[in-house]
């Protein structure tokens, strides 16, 4: 398998940088993006889903856009969303997106994915795009780049939410989760390997182990833990994984791993558990799949199975592994069978228990090789050889035939005896698949079992784990089934999960930052759908209950479905999918509408395995895994297991205990309960751990590398969640933005203001403050409109595009600076360019000017004199004397020491020519020899001289000029010197500077170290306070230590319990006894106890059927409740009105019916002269063929003529007599027109007033309509308030740690610096302040020690109450065995009863329907009120037990913590003499802190007090309106029925009077009814009466509480004052003396326990009123409920009397309908007498008018049900009425011509017979014997005909007397309706008055709430000052370092200095 054998390394690892991180070169290609803001936009796409394009113009609801292919389209303006700025593309997470839209979230993952980024964050889920290749991201470079690392500091990888889960776990010491869904081929198995492989490295026990090392296959030491944990992956993927067409190594299995860690973070061991194991592939494959892998793993033989699984080489052999591909080839069989038998070896698997693994394996291939024969219902073997391979294999029996005699002929269980069935081929088949299944499936289990015993080290504590879920995910395929629907429904649940953890985290990231938040659970969204599948009647509960009924097949499972939900369910509808054409149903799931096939449900929910096959197995001697796997089947036992043990105390009864009855169906377990019961676990197991979410997407169906099919992402992020998730995230703030990076960004908005805003921010600046300023002045600027941001602590939260409108105004102001910076350099360059223009201009005009000049001096002589003199001047040539100057100067400078060494040379040699002329001289005056020899020296000499002096001359002109240059150069120096002073000035003035600056450093040393010694005394005071934390601890285990002594009580009442449960049996086997003397009796009744099963099933199922209408009625009713409402009011007042509507129409419409019924006589007349001529057509071909034989034929011809001529006469006369039948009916119809014109002017007359009447009452109902949901919502309201509670509780704990946090870190930093500004004042005050915390934590300690005492006390004294509940119960008990007692006695009386049965059967039945089942069903009543008794009994002693034991911990815990806290402040007061004033200062704000935390934790404890007295207030009214609802359900019924019977007796008044004695009884039956639905108005009203009586004592209770309420309130007030006071006077004396401090130190104590003693008071009265208040909630609650019971009765009167409306209605149109009938029945008898066939013809006629008036009566029965319905739009009706009379004006008119049309058609036909009498003559035969036979019909019609007026009258004078008693009935119905109304109207006055009570109640509330948030305010600014604080600490850290770094700059820049004056100081030479 890909991916099984992990090795962290192997050799150096490839860089993971490419693929982890956002490149430069991509950067770059993103910012070269074409974008516009405003203009680009996505649109849909047939073939990329999406598509980019740039808005070309808007038209209405159209938008024209120029896509980037170049093409332009329109589409409709929703259909169009933005696109996000360029800053956002390849963004980490995606939830940071501005524009949250699909098309969105689709680019990002797709251009990120294109670009080798396979991870990406949408909010809390990772998404795992499949690369479809090996990235080297996995490697330990990788893990060594994520370890120890935060989510937002790397880059998107399943490591970085790894790591984030251990480091979560290891330091909140709380269970992790990781849930890793995804399609098949989406890498859910590879990414759960990587996790689990990371958790191996990071938690390895080993320290040497940090890199993962190959074991050697020969080694046979111990494997380690972490080995072992990544072992179990490539035996599981080996027996759970197989090739799928997407996924060659698909987990066909949902796996929850748990690693184990202990407190050290180390790795202590792992477990496995497995959901919905996928066991039909065992049996069956696509032809593009394969099984599992073990089987083609066995059939390598790399390891030899041939002799140990006698196993062949060719995988062929075996059917049931080789229906499709057999080979893969992305795996190695071969290798992977080796990876596996190594794992098992490292797993800890003896040699015997993995080959018997193998056997097992072996064993479900072998099975596929029994081959079965046979004809009709019997089957036999068609060879033994695979039941001979599986006996030696398994070695189950002596030989092979063994297994087919099983299969073939199993045995099962008929009464006492078991019976062999022989099957056929079809179910010896299946049943061998099941039996195949079943053996794999427990394989699976029994692996698990093992992998998880090895995984666990008992040596090693386990604290907590990190769970991986690795399940399928949403899935929506062509063919859906029961898995489909169980995995869907699993997704439902976690995607529920999901939304709730968001909207959880969503909550407190709001609250955390101040943000106004309305709560809103999007767990709730999913709701409807997941109630669907497991609520009472849902889809999984139907199953189970259709598993259960042996008779129930897939289509009654259906029906029951569609019956229960279809139209009642809005996630329950029709099946609409194009690809299974035959699906039964479809869900509305939140990821799609799916289509299920219910085809085998039933099947694999029951999961069949054959007994005796199993019985067999678990005889198998040769592999004992057989036998281990089946030892919790039951199997088929023998009859000598089924006797009782010897010395059973229930003597000679056998207990009757069969393995395929009692034992299985105690055991029985669906797969479907069985599944629920695991997903209830997870998901529970879930609830208690942080959770993290992994996304796994398949991108492409073709598995390559970098292509995405957008429409399979798509349809995929749907499916996971993700776009779920990004759908809440839009409903809420998504995008935030810290104050410093929004300031760094957006400032350029407004960078005055925000400057201002920064300069304003008041003392203490920080740099918190000051972005927060600026950001605050740049919104202000923008003027955003609505709740479209919000500011938080330390950031700013958007809703979702509202960061894209920033961008947009930020790219906008951008675009002004760059225009604005862009216009000022064109300006630049265009004035430069100006300027070149003009210089060049004004060149040209000097030029001009210049040549016009000279041209003018040219001829002028002194201006040529003037330019010949002007060259010699000087003045002309200053600027070449100065350059000369300074070349000359620059000369001498650069010569200056040549032309002194020369000089020095040349003294030199002077003072040694001196010497050498005085030598001269000396010898002159010595001799005069050489005298001419020296005048000649002397003269070259002289010569010598005279040149010399020239040269000298020259040379001391160079030393005047060099002189003069030195003077320049001095006066130079001169003022280089005084510059230099100056600056010696300025650097003397730095180093004083330096100086100061040294010594504030010294005087900053010194403060940091007093602030040190200082921090050192605050550890000094928490390590104490560790220790006396300690010293609590060891409390604790005294505690668990009395705890255990506790649990031995609660074992020796569990004692008692038992012989109590003795007790009861000795009573059951009293009552057996009973049953025993009974068996006489019993063989006597059992002929009626037949009938009586026959008729209790009956009613069982009527009753579950009126359970299922109910509830139908219960919801229609509840959806209807308010138009129903309306509609009765306005019936009751329009009932008259409505019955003369009704009358009026049934005339109309008989009008019509009559006019219906001619058209058709004459249509079938029609019909009947077609026939004739038909059979005289035949007649004519007869004749032309027999041709004129006989004259006898042309008589008979005569004859037939002569008759044709007396049927038209008789047709003649017919229509004459109907054309005058039709002229009486247009009179009639005419004067019922005018009646009805005139009754329509009165019915709009009294319809205004009913309008009237009818508005007025629909507001007072709508008025008590709001009130209920006003209470309602204050009840949800002070629900929300409860929990807000709970969550600041957790959040201020949160605080608190962060809080402590933060006070490490600032130890931590002092420790770093070496100079504090002034700031340090304000540090030393925070110090204080957390010290202040530590001791409000002690105060805390305290208080809930107090608490602690005071519940423990309240529980004592509930113990004493509960004890005596229990001594009442075990008298009940006493009571109810006498009452057994009395059972017994009325039993024997009954038994005398059946005696005398035997001689009257028939009264016994009748006396059974009356009295019988009642008196059964009050037996049965009672035995459950004993078992109910019984129960609550157990129930109230066990709940005794636990709170003895709570009780009893809370006491100890109590007392321990009471010593402890003595001894605390024992040795606190002593320090307290040693510390002082500081110490005592700390007291103070100790005091303070500690009262103010002792009103919010008593507030705290009232309201949760409320919270759960509310909450029992909740569950009681909700048990009466149950009940209420129970008794509302039985007068539904009843009236129900009543319906039914009505309707019985209209079906029967239909039948044709038939049938008066069955009329009779039922209007008996119906009187009966109604006198006692009178009898139940008057209890009604009697319960009302009761209830206003204990509404008014409620209501005096009310006020009387109120008063009690305001007096406490008012004296809380005044203590709060006092204490407010007190306050103050403490702070005032803060610097006062030590007996100051004293003495307020005592009166702060004495106020606490006065504060406690009136808080104490304070919770009772605020109990009785939270009881009070509870109490007239259930009284309000109680008379709505009769309210609406009487509404109900009042509804179902109305509906009679509509009912019986209509009934007098139609008895009156079918009483009409029979006078016709009595006038057509005279016309066809006298039709009869003139004519034979045409009188039959009549008569068939009249038959079908009496059918047709019969569906035209039914027909009109739908059309008024359907009027009924539409009654609140009675003016429409009206003004449809008035439009159906001009149409029935408009027909008579049409029948009028219709009557002239038949006519002219009369005549014609008439002229056409004469033309044929001729040919009709020879029919005269045939004729003759037809009149013959009409004749005697004629008679026997007129004698009926005589009967029939005399029974129609009878039946009129019957009809009218019902009509008479039903019109007085309706009189007293409208009695009963005025009293109900009366009575609504003073219900509605009361409920007022309870609202107004409850208002002043909620008011005292929401006043004590508020007071509580100004405590919660007054900590959070205490916070804020901590927080302002700790920042003025860093930013003074900030600048010393800053000040440090420009002192280190001065000293740089005072040394260059120093070198530059000291080399420019040397002196040169002279």
């Amino acid at each position: 398998m890909p991916g099984t054998k992990i090795v962290l390394t192997q050799g150096e690892d490839p860089d993971p940088a490419p693929f982890l991180f956002v490149s430069a070169e991509i950067k770059k290609k993103i910012a070269e993006k074409k974008y516009d803001p405003k203009r680009s936009c996505y649109v849909p796409h047939p073939e990329e889903k999406f598509m980019e394009g740039l808005i070309q113009e808007t038209n209405g609801g159209k938008v024209k856009v120029q896509l980037l292919n170049g093409e332009t389209h329109e589409f409709k303006q929703e259909l169009v969303t933005q696109v996000n700025p360029p800053k956002y593309d390849c963004c980490e997470d995606m939830s940071n997106l501005t524009y949250l839209n699909d098309a969105s979230v689709l680019f990002n993952l797709k251009q990120r994915y294109v670009e080798r980024l396979i991870y990406t964050y949408s909010g809390l889920f990772c998404i795992a795009v499949n690369p479809y290749k090996r990235f080297p991201i996995y490697t330990m470079r990788t893990v060594g780049l994520y370890r120890t690392k935060r989510r937002n500091e790397v880059p998107p990888h399943i490591f970085a939410i790894a790591e984030g889960a251990y480091h979560a776990m290891c330091m909140k010491s709380k269970n992790q989760s990781i849930l890793i869904t995804g399609e098949s081929g989406a890498g859910k198995t590879e990414n759960t390997k990587k996790v689990i492989t990371y958790f191996a490295f990071v938690g390895s026990s080993a320290p040497a182990k940090k890199q993962a090392a190959v074991v050697d296959t020969g080694a046979k030491k111990k494997a380690s833990l972490e080995d072992q944990v990544v072992q179990t992956n490539p035996v599981m993927e080996a027996f759970g994984n197989a090739k799928t067409v997407r996924n060659d190594n698909s987990s066909r299995f949902g796996k929850f791993i748990r690693v184990w860690f202990n407190n050290m973070g180390r790795m202590a061991g792992g477990d496995i558990e497995t959901y919905l194991l996928e066991k039909s592939r065992v049996t069956y494959q696509s032809p593009c799949e394969r099984s599992y892998h073990i089987f083609y793993f066995l059939c390598t033989h790399k390891v030899d199975l041939h002799e140990v699984c006698l196993l062949s080489d060719n995988i062929y052999d075996y059917p049931c592994v080789s229906m499709g591909k057999v080979t893969v080839e992305s795996i190695d069989d071969a290798e992977e069978m080796m990876i596996m038998d190594e794992a098992f070896d490292i797993l800890g698997f003896t040699h015997e228990e993995k080959f018997d693994v193998y056997k097992v394996s072996a064993s479900c291939m072998i099975f596929s090789k029994l081959e079965y024969q046979g004809m009709g219902e019997v089957a036999s073997p068609k060879n033994l050889d695979g039941g001979t391979i599986l006996n030696d294999l398994l070695g189950f029996a002596n030989s092979g035939e063994e297994i087919y005699d099983r299969f073939i002929n199993p045995k099962f269980k008929v009464g006492t005896e078991w019976v062999n069935k022989t099957q056929n081929v079809n179910s010896v088949v299946v049943a061998t698949g099941s039996i195949i299944k079943n053996i794999f499936g427990r394989l699976f289990r029994y692996l698990v079992d093992m992998c998880n015993s090895t995984l666990l080290d008992p040596t090693m504590k386990k604290v907590n784990f990190i769970g991986v879920l690795d399940i399928a995910g949403f899935e929506i395929f062509e063919f859906n089934t029961f898995e489909q629907l169980c995995i869907n429904f699993v997704n439902e649940k976690l995607q529920q999960f999901f939304n709730h953890h968001m909207f959880v985290l969503e909550q407190e990231e709001y609250m955390r930052e101040g943000i106004q938040w309305v709560s809103v659970d999007f767990g709730m969204d999913l709701a409807a759908c997941i109630e669907l599948f497991e609520k009472p009647m849902g889809v999984l509960p139907i199953l189970e209950e259709e598993t259960i009924y042996p008779k129930a097949s897939d289509q009654t499972f259906e029906m029951k479905l569609k019956a229960q939900h279809l139209g009642k369910h809005n996630n329950f509808v029709k099946a609409c999918s194009k690809t299974d054409k035959d699906a039964h149903f479809a869900v509305v799931h939140y990821a799609g509408t799916v289509s299920y096939n219910v085809t085998g449900w039933l099947d694999k929910n029951r999961d069949p395995v054959n007994d005796t096959v199993v019985d067999l197995l678990k005889k198998c001697a040769k592999c004992k895994l057989v036998c281990e796997i089946y030892a919790d089947h039951p199997g088929q036992t023998k009859e000598e297991e089924d006797l009782p043990p010897p010395g059973h105390r229930r003597g000679k009864k056998r207990v009757v205990v069969k393995s395929k009855t009692a034992a299985k169906m105690a055991n029985f377990k669906t797969v479907c309960s069985y599944f629920r019961d695991q997903l209830n676990n997870l998901i529970n197991m879930l609830m208690t751990t942080e959770p993290s979410f992994i996304r796994c997407i398949v991108p492409n169906n073709v598995k390559t590398p970098g292509l995405v099919d957008p429409f399979l992402v798509m349809h995929q992020l749907t499916c996971n969640g993700v776009l779920e998730g990004i759908r809440i995230c839009r409903k809420g703030f998504p995008n935030r933005v810290i104050y410093l990076d929004f300031r760094t960004r957006y400032a350029i908005l407004a960078p005055k203001e925000a400057h201002k805003a920064m300069k304003m921010v008041k003392r203490p600046v920080t740099e918190e403050k000051k972005n927060i300023a600026a950001t605050h002045a740049v919104m202000d600027k923008i003027q955003l409109v609505g709740d479209k941001f919000q500011y938080g602590h330390t950031k700013i939260f958007f809703r979702a595009g509202i960061l894209g409108l920033m961008e947009e105004l930020r790219d906008d102001r951008v675009n002004d600076l760059v225009a604005m910076l862009q216009g000022a350099i064109r300006a630049y360059y265009a004035r430069r360019i100006y300027k070149k223009l003009w210089d060049h201009k004004m060149g040209l005009l000097v030029a001009q000017r210049t040549i016009r000049n000279y041209m003018i001096g040219k001829k002028w002589l002194w201006w040529t004199l003037w330019l010949a003199l002007k060259p010699g001047l000087k003045s002309g040539r200053f600027e070449e004397f100065k350059t000369d100057l300074a070349n000359k100067t620059l000369y001498a400078q650069e010569h200056l020491e040549e032309v002194i060494k020369e000089k020095e040379d040349a003294e030199k040699k002077h003072a040694r020519l001196i010497v050498e002329v005085d030598e001269i001289r000396v010898s002159l005056a010595g001799g005069t020899n050489a005298k001419q020899d020296l005048l000649d020296k002397i003269a070259k000499l002289d010569d010598i001289r005279g040149g010399l002096q020239k040269e000298i001359q020259i040379l001391n002109q160079r030393i005047a000029a060099e002189n003069e240059n030195i003077e320049n150069l001095n006066e130079a120096l001169k003022k280089t010197e005084s510059n230099q002073s100056s600056l010696g000035r300025e650097m003397r003035e730095c180093e004083s500077r330096l100086a100061q600056v040294q010594d504030e450093k010294a005087d900053k040393d010194a403060q940091i170290k007093q602030m040190k010694e200082e921090c050192l005394h605050q550890e000094e005071l928490i390590n104490k306070l560790n220790k006396e934390k300690k010293t609590i601890c060891e409390s604790k285990l005294k505690e668990e230590e009395q705890i255990q002594s506790y649990e031995d009580k609660c074992n020796h009442l569990n004692k008692l319990k038992i012989r109590l449960e003795k007790s009861l049996d000795e009573v059951e086997d009293s009552w057996e006894r009973e049953k025993k003397h009974k068996g006489d009796i019993e063989k006597m009744k059992r002929q009626v106890e037949g009938n009586l099963k026959l008729t209790q099933e009956t009613v069982v199922d009527l009753e579950r059927n009126k359970i299922e209408l109910g509830q139908v009625l219960q919801r229609k009713e509840k959806e209807n409740s308010s138009l129903m409402g309306k509609i009765e009011d306005e019936q009751t007042l329009g009932g008259k009105l409505n019955t003369q509507i009704k009358e009026l129409q049934a005339r109309l419409e008989e009008l019509d019916e009559e006019l219906e019924a001619e058209r058709q006589a004459r249509a079938r007349a029609d019909k009947g002269r077609g026939t004739l001529r038909r059979e005289l057509d035949e007649l004519n071909e007869k004749l032309e063929e027999t041709g004129s034989n006989t004259a006898a034929q042309i008589a008979l011809n005569t004859r037939r003529e002569e008759e044709l001529a007396k049927l038209k006469m008789e047709l003649d006369e017919a229509n004459i007599t109907h054309e005058s039948t039709l002229a009486m009916l247009r009179q009639k119809h005419n004067a019922s027109i005018s009646e009805m014109g005139e009754q329509i002017d009165q019915l709009n007359k009294q319809k205004a007033k009913v309008e009237k009447e009818r508005n007025g009452v629909a507001l007072e109902l709508e008025e008590v309509q709001n009130q209920l949901a006003n209470d309602q919502n204050e009840r949800s309201s002070l629900e929300k308030q409860g929990k807000m509670i709970q969550q600041q509780i957790y959040d201020n704990q949160g605080r608190l740690e962060e809080l402590q946090r933060a006070l490490h870190e600032a130890d931590g930093s002092k420790r770093k610096l070496t100079v504090e500004n002034c700031d340090l004042v304000h540090q030393f005050e925070e110090a204080e302040r957390n010290a202040a915390q530590f001791s409000k934590d002690r105060t805390s300690l305290t208080t809930q020690l107090e608490d602690a005492k005071r519940l423990a006390d309240a529980e004592t004294r509930e113990r004493i109450n509960l004890l005596g509940k229990m001594r009442n119960l075990q008298h009940e008990l006493e009571v109810m065995k006498e009452h057994l007692d009395e059972e017994y006695d009325a039993k024997q009386e009954v038994e005398r009863q059946l005696s005398k049965a035997f001689a009257d059967i028939q009264l016994w039945k009748t006396r059974y329907e009356t009295e019988g089942v009642a008196r059964a069903e009050e037996i049965e009543r009672d035995k459950a009120k004993v078992a109910g008794r019984l129960a609550e009994a157990e129930d109230t002693i066990q709940s005794l037990q636990e709170k003895i034991a709570s009780l009893e911990k809370a006491k100890a815990r109590a007392k321990a913590e009471l010593d402890d806290l003595t001894s605390e402040c024992e040795r606190h007061n002593t320090n307290a003499t040693i510390i002082e004033k500081r110490g005592r200062n700390f007291d103070k704000v100790v005091n303070e802190w500690r009262l103010k935390a002792e009103d919010l934790q008593n507030e705290i404890t009232a309201s949760q007090t409320e919270c759960r007295n509310f909450s029992s207030e909740y569950f009681r009214i909700k048990s009466a309106n149950e009940e209420i609802l129970e008794h509302l359900d039985t007068v539904k019924r009843e009236n129900k029925n009543l319906a039914e019977e009505i309707k019985d007796l209209l079906d029967q008044l239909g039948e044709g009077g038939r049938s008066m004695h069955e009329l009779d009884k039922s209007r008996r039956k119906l009187e009966v009814e109604k006198e006692e639905l009178q009898t139940g108005l008057e209890e009604a009203e009697a319960a009302l009466e009761q209830e206003e009586n204990k509404v008014l004592r409620a209501q005096l209770e009310m006020s009387q509480v109120r008063q009690e309420i305001d007096r406490r309130i008012q004296e809380k007030e005044e203590e709060f004052e006092h204490s407010r006071k007190n306050h103050q006077r403490a702070l005032d004396s803060m610097q006062a003396s030590l007996e100051a401090e004293a003495r307020a130190k005592e009166e702060a104590l004495r106020i606490k326990k006065k504060y406690e003693s009136d808080i104490n008071e304070m919770e009772i009265a605020l109990d009785h009123a939270n009881k009070a208040h509870s109490e007239a909630k259930k009284a309000i609650k109680r008379t709505h409920m009769q309210l609406s019971d009487v509404n109900a009765a009042i509804e179902e009167e109305r509906k009679i009397k509509n009912e019986v409306l209509e009934q007098l209605g139609l008895t009156e149109r079918k009483a009409n309908a029979m006078g016709g009938e009595l006038e057509e029945s005279k016309a066809l008898l006298e039709a009869a007498i003139r004519g034979q066939r045409q009188v039959e013809q009549e008569l068939i006629d009249t038959r079908e008018q009496v059918s047709d008036m019969n569906g035209s009566n039914t027909s009109l029965t739908n059309a008024k049900r359907k009027l009924e319905n539409d009654i609140h739009q009675m003016q429409a009706d009206l003004d449809n009425m008035l439009a159906s009379c001009k149409n029935s004006e408009e027909k008579a008119k049409k029948a009028m011509v219709d009557a002239g049309r038949l006519a002219d058609e009369l005549r014609s036909e008439q002229d056409h017979a004469a033309a044929q009498e001729k040919a009709a003559r020879t029919t005269e035969v045939s004729l003759s014997e037809m009149q013959k036979k009409a004749e005697e019909a004629s008679f026997a019609m007129a004698r009926g005909a005589a009967q029939m007026p005399a029974k129609l009258e009878a039946r009129a004078r019957d009809i009218e007397l019902e009509l008479n008693r039903t019109i007085q009935q309706t009189d007293e119905v409208h009695k009963n309706i005025t009293k109900g109304e009366r009575r609504v109207k003073e219900l509605i006055f009361q409920q007022e008055e309870n609202k107004k009570n409850q208002d002043r109640i909620t008011d005292l509330v929401e006043k004590l709430q508020q007071k509580i948030k100004s405590y919660k305010k007054q900590i959070e600014e205490a916070e804020e000052i901590a927080a302002i604080n700790l920042a003025k600490y860093r930013k003074a850290q900030q600048d010393f370092e800053e000040a440090e770094e420009r002192s280190k700059l001065c000293e740089a820049n005072i040394q260059k200095y120093r070198s530059t004056r000291g080399a420019s100081m040397t002196p040169g030479p002279v």
